[in-house]
């Protein structure tokens, strides 16, 4: 069966030197520089967007516009684009950085043991690859690398999805030299194209 990938750039992005979310930035570190979390979402989505494209996998930005669209929308999007698409096997990638004080990255899914958690499993395969000192902050209590938990777009959606948490944003080391340097945002790029590919391999 043919794949469509659904991607969700969290967040808003930037109108007009306005950064359209409250929050979800990094702080102002002592080089000038600071994340604004949808940019860098979005930024990460296209290039997820462009590659799978280069492959031949159907793919869709759920949010093309830069304004923040709310949960629901974004769920109500995602679902009837898979209406749309019914010989397709869907999968919903939904893209952020992660802040709070911490170092890594985190792969989310929804509660239970679900295709989900089979894309989770590809997606942390191809980061312990293409990142291979950096930490992946897994819970195996249930046997796979995967954190469980409630997030709207994981409960509400009505095809395999998964959430990313790239890397710290508060966190200075990671912030300037992976989520705002190009060849860090790359190297996002590059594991979660490698994810999908074996999760569309594998279907």
């Amino acid at each position: 069966m043919k794949a469509l990938i659904l991607l969700d750039p969290g967040h808003g992005g930037i109108i007009n030197n306005v950064y359209q979310t409250a929050g979800k930035r990094s702080p102002l570190w002592s080089n000038g520089q600071q994340l604004f979390e949808g940019e860098f979402n979005r930024a990460i989505t296209q290039g997820i967007s462009q590659a799978l494209t280069l492959y031949g996998i159907d793919n869709k930005i759920i949010v093309p516009e830069l304004e923040d669209i709310s949960l629901r929308s974004r769920v109500d999007r995602a679902n009837f684009l898979a209406q749309q698409y019914p010989h397709h096997c869907c999968l919903l990638i939904s893209i952020h950085a992660n802040a709070g004080g911490g170092k890594g990255v985190e792969i989310f899914t929804s509660r239970g043991q679900t295709e989900s958690d089979i894309v989770a499993d590809h997606l942390a395969h191809a980061f312990t690859q293409v990142f291979p000192n950096k930490p992946l902050r897994s819970d195996y209590r249930d046997g796979d690398s995967d954190k469980e938990r409630g997030f709207y777009m994981l409960r509400k959606t009505t095809m395999a999805a998964v959430l990313t948490e790239n890397f710290f944003m508060d966190n200075e080391i990671e912030c300037c030299l992976i989520l705002m340097s190009p060849k860090g945002r790359k190297k996002i790029i590059d594991y979660h194209v490698q994810g999908i590919l074996a999760w569309v391999e594998g279907e």
